[in-house]
């Protein structure tokens, strides 16, 4: 088993940024992939983007593109995401989430955090 914990979630005004914390703990010698997903009220989980462990690799999604980047520190275990030029369509709960695959499907992950609440302002 892999627990996640998210943090850094708030209220910002448009245009401003945050930056996401998860920590992974327990069994993460399964995990390969770390993602990133957000749900706005009413919407179904949406993908925002995923990074390998080992190779660095990532996938955005095309709305957060240029304004979002998701990194590792793999000594920590921790994944974030920075998220730059926020917008109001951004507000959602923000969710990272773990694989041993590399997918933008979240039906490829296993492990979720309890999410963090974003809040652009507009």
């Amino acid at each position: 088993q892999v627990q996640l914990v998210e943090s850094g979630g708030g209220l910002v005004q448009a245009g401003g940024s945050l930056r996401l914390s998860c920590r992974a703990s327990g069994r993460t010698f399964s995990s390969y992939a770390m993602g990133w997903f957000r749900q706005a009220p009413g919407k179904e989980r949406q993908f925002v983007a995923v990074i390998a462990w080992t190779s660095g690799t990532t996938i955005y999604a095309d709305s957060v593109k240029g304004r979002f980047t998701i990194s590792r520190d793999n000594a920590e275990k921790t994944v974030y995401l920075e998220m730059n030029s926020l917008k109001p369509e951004d507000t959602a709960v923000y969710y990272c989430a773990a694989a041993d695959r590399f997918s933008i499907l979240a039906g490829s992950y296993d492990s979720w955090g309890q999410g963090t609440q974003v809040t652009v302002s507009s």
